[in-house]
């Protein structure tokens, strides 16, 4: 056996350590020399080669050396010897540790890369979803103090009947009006209203996002002008001709290119000229968040623009009123405040049309305060729940891909062993080697954060982008600020934590002597070492399992959601919207022109049919009054959704004439009134029983008296508001007997022409009706389809990270299968040479594959269960226990198993006996 001690002794000699130091360090390393060159002469080495290559070994230490004499010369410059028992110059370490973290990931490219890229995805996509969340829900307006905001509205609104042109609750002008003058508890108040406004020109149409506002709105907000001026009390009094539009400044930019001089241009308003009178700041998109504004225009200009009488109308319901509450004052003052005035508005403003019986509902409305620095945001109603869900689906791939990098890091620090235990008898302390290994970890984390917040970029825009329609286009600032910043430095701290400190803390546990005695198999080869990487695969396992159960349950919710029927044919119907409110047409010769209209549309080739409706189901407009049977206790009155509709429409539509007859020419306004059920309503009303003949009562109405009208046909059910309810009730009114007729109209066409073919057609019709009638169009497929929208967003986003999970837990299987075939090569050698043949060997290795999944899935079954429990309310047509998406969820992980572990078990079968005998 070869004398080691003097070349020990002569790399030992530089460093000054203390005689019984040096002796022990002495002692380990002969003894792991002794070791290695055994070793290496049982694998077929010369005396001579095994010789030199454990000195080879021995002197692949002297990197470590050079380590441990620079922390000597240090220390000579009067800091701490680390090792012997200080705490160091912490920069110094730390910069020390990272330089050479850097060099040991530059030497391995392809774990990097896979740690980087994982990483990113898994911080990009929290990111992504933190800034959306950030952006609708946790920032405030980008107003001054916006903590002072305070919105003032009805508490309880039941009772209220009218015109809501709102989907947030809302006020009429008369309460603003009077709460502006009566109300003391804010330094300033305002009010404003969201409508599309057309600023095209002859039968051209403009559709652009408009506010209404009042005076005080710009001041009490804060917010100066850009270019020009911003509106004043002043500009908004009663009586006013145009007082001006003030342009945000995103449609400055688009449609006027940022010129300057656009103050004092005129623009069509709804075919009023109306003058630029300036420009907001860009920072500014309005009081709602999800929805920018293009034009902005004074509430009293509205008697100008909108000839319906909103300005005096005591149940038009479509003012949002806001404040800045006075110094000291709290919401909940001012919430006292506006009560003890509200007898007096509502009294003030009581219409004299208000249905006699809702009355006292109106008399006790009492206003009240609520806090506003964040505005208000139908986007937030609606994506709020779902945009935290999948945060929280995020953030289990995010555990599943620490997990992964945790595997990963473990079999590092299984072939970095030697070097760790040379380090250790050299007299490097745990907590300096720790700290070493976990500055690796903190370098991936923070590359893979920064990579993770430029990815995150992307996928904001993306998200919005797929959350945005033709019709609806979402705006949401996603500027990043310090609570995305903060969130992302979180993000990197806990995945440094998570995938680095085992590992780093497991490679340094085991003792140097035991450690260089154990004949190359690795200190991580240990049943204790190798369970915890088993431990972290099933932990992946069991967490895939539990993304892959809600993706499959969303997606077959989205696509149930999809097949549902609704009542009527959703293929091949255009919705085209026709205004003709440019013709000034006399109310008695408004019937003839839309049956003429009509007429022409059904005239186009290609069409089957065409029909108008003031009511698209499924569109999220609605229209309906309490109704009662004749000759029933009017106590017993049910509320009803209504629709107005043309002859033809149960054609065009394909709901199918159950019993009676449809609306006919001859059902003139002087004729006796009549309206057709559908199925749904005979059930709640009647029993079900056939109601043609029978007639049924509408409760008083804002502009019609309580009324009789017969049953004359009863039609299938069909859904109205959205495609997830139960078929509703629903009373079809013919428009031949409305009471009155707008100029705009909403004709269904029925055709399996080309799109393109059918709309053109549809244009020269209206054009020879009416060549200053303005013609929109949407088809009703797609409709529906972006009414599903949040549905698209978690089936969508939950199958991206489902199928993320499964390829990260694939991966986490087949390293934790390879690991095990190489650490066993000896075993599989023997097994071979006792006569298993290459399948026993590919059974086995499978068999173990198939364990460590079927604890995974036993594990994430109970786990799936409780956790889609927390969704049943964003599921249709299932529940959380639904077995098809369990079961396709347990084999698609079953799969997952066959795939990591088949390359690993041939890979074994085909081991050469003698080839691992001599390798142990």
């Amino acid at each position: 056996m070869p004398e080691w001690k003097t070349e020990i002794a002569k790399h030992l000699a530089r460093l000054g350590l203390t005689p019984t130091r040096e002796a022990e360090i002495v002692e380990e390393l002969s003894q792991h020399l002794d070791d290695r060159y055994e070793e290496l002469l049982s694998a077929g080495a010369t005396a001579e080669r095994a010789y030199r290559a454990a000195l080879d070994e021995l002197t692949e230490s002297e990197l470590l050396t050079k380590e441990l004499r620079h922390v000597e010369r240090r220390a000579d410059a009067g800091r701490v010897v680390l090792g012997e028992g200080g705490r160091g110059n912490v920069i110094a370490d730390l910069w020390q540790d990272l330089r050479y973290g850097f060099r040991m990931l530059r030497n391995q490219p392809g774990f990097a890369a896979v740690a980087l890229l994982t990483l990113a995805l898994g911080v990009g996509a929290n990111t992504a979803i933190f800034r959306l969340i950030d952006a609708v829900r946790l920032r405030a307006l980008p107003v001054a103090h916006p903590e002072q905001l305070a919105e003032v509205r009805i508490a309880d609104m039941t009772g209220a009947r009218g015109f809501f042109a709102s989907w947030h609750p809302a006020l009429t002008n008369p309460v603003w009006e009077q709460v502006r003058d009566r109300q003391q508890a804010f330094s300033g108040v305002f009010a404003w209203g969201a409508e599309d406004f057309n600023l095209g020109t002859g039968s051209e149409v403009h559709r652009a996002r408009g506010l209404w506002v009042s005076g005080d709105f710009f001041d009490v907000l804060g917010v100066r002008p850009e270019v020009g001026r911003v509106f004043h009390a002043p500009d908004d009094r009663r009586g006013c001709a145009a007082a001006g539009a003030v342009l945000s400044h995103q449609f400055w930019q688009r449609e006027f290119g940022g010129d300057p001089s656009v103050v004092g241009r005129t623009l069509s308003v709804d075919d009023h000229a109306v003058e630029i009178v300036g420009v907001t700041p860009a920072g500014f998109y309005g009081p709602e968040v999800g929805r920018s504004f293009d034009v902005a225009v004074p509430v009293c200009s509205a008697a100008l623009l909108r000839d319906d009488g909103r300005l005096d109308s005591g149940t038009s319901w479509w003012l949002i009123v806001m404040g800045r509450l006075r110094p000291g004052w709290t919401a909940e003052q001012a919430t006292a405040h506006l009560g003890s005035i509200s007898q007096g508005v509502f009294e003030t403003t009581l219409s004299p049309k208000y249905p006699a019986e809702n009355v006292s509902n109106y008399l006790g409305f009492k206003l009240a305060a609520y806090p506003a620095a964040s505005g208000i945001s139908q986007v937030r109603e609606t994506y709020e729940s779902p945009l935290w869900m999948l945060l929280g689906v995020a953030g289990l791939v995010l555990l599943i891909a620490c997990a992964n990098l945790a595997n990963l890091m473990l079999a590092r620090a299984s072939a970095r062993e030697r070097e760790i235990a040379v380090r250790l008898a050299l007299g490097a302390s745990r907590s300096r080697i720790v700290r070493q290994l976990l500055a690796e970890s903190l370098l991936l984390s923070a590359a893979g954060s920064i990579l993770g917040a430029i990815l995150a970029g992307f996928l904001g825009e993306f998200l919005v982008s797929f959350l945005s329609t033709k019709e609806d286009q979402l705006f949401v600032d996603l500027s990043a600020n310090w609570s995305v910043l903060g969130f992302t430095a979180g993000m990197a701290i806990l995945t440094c934590v998570l995938f680095g400190l085992t590992p780093a803390l497991r490679a340094t546990r085991v003792a140097p002597g035991a450690a260089m005695k154990a004949s190359g198999r690795g200190m991580t080869a240990g049943r204790e070492r190798f369970s915890l990487r088993r431990a972290l695969v099933v932990a992946q396992v069991a967490l895939s399992l539990v993304l892959v159960v809600g993706a499959l349950l969303f997606s077959r919710s989205l696509a149930k959601l999809l097949s549902a029927d609704v009542g009527f044919r959703q293929e091949g119907i255009l919705i085209a919207q026709i205004d003709s409110s440019r013709l000034n047409l006399p109310k008695e010769n408004r019937l003839t022109f839309k049956r003429g209209l009509l007429e022409r549309i059904r005239a186009i080739p290609g069409v089957a049919s065409a029909a108008s409706a003031n009511i698209i189901p499924l569109s999220g407009n609605g229209w309906g009054n309490s109704v009662w049977m004749d000759g029933a206790d009017a106590a017993g009155k049910k509320p009803m959704n209504f629709i107005r509709v043309s002859g033809d429409y149960f054609k065009t539509m394909g709901t199918p004439l159950v019993a009676g007859r449809d609306f006919e020419e001859h059902d003139a306004p002087s004729s006796p009134k009549v309206v057709v059920v559908n199925e749904e309503f005979a059930r709640q009303m009647g029993g079900g029983a056939n109601p043609v003949g029978k007639s049924l009562w509408v409760e008083q109405s804002i502009s019609d008296p309580e009324t009789r009208y017969e049953i004359v046909g009863l039609v299938r059910s069909t859904k109205y508001n959205t495609v997830r309810e139960d078929f509703q009730p629903v009373v079809y009114f013919p428009l031949t007997q409305a009471p009155r007729l707008g100029q705009v109209d909403q004709v269904l066409v029925s055709s399996n022409a080309p799109l393109a073919e059918l709309t053109a057609g549809v244009k020269r019709a209206v054009a020879e009706a009416s060549p200053q009638s303005t013609t929109d169009f949407r088809v009703l497929r797609e409709q529906i389809q972006n009414s599903l929208m949040s549905d698209r967003l978690m089936a969508t986003l939950s199958g991206f990270f489902g199928l993320l999970a499964l390829v990260l837990a694939c991966v986490g299987l087949y390293g934790i299968t390879s690991y095990g075939v190489a650490g066993r090569t000896n075993e599989l050698g023997i097994r071979m040479a006792l006569g298993a043949q290459p399948w026993d060997v590919r059974r086995m290795i499978l068999r173990e594959t198939f364990a460590l999944v079927g604890v995974g899935v036993c594990i994430g079954l109970p786990a799936a269960f409780f956790a889609t429990r927390l969704v049943s309310t964003l599921l249709f047509g299932l529940t959380p226990a639904d077995p098809v998406s369990i079961g396709l969820a347990a084999l698609m992980m079953l799969g997952v198993a066959l795939v990591a572990g088949y390359v690993p078990a041939r890979r074994a079968s085909r081991v050469d006996p003698m080839v691992a005998l001599r390798h142990e």
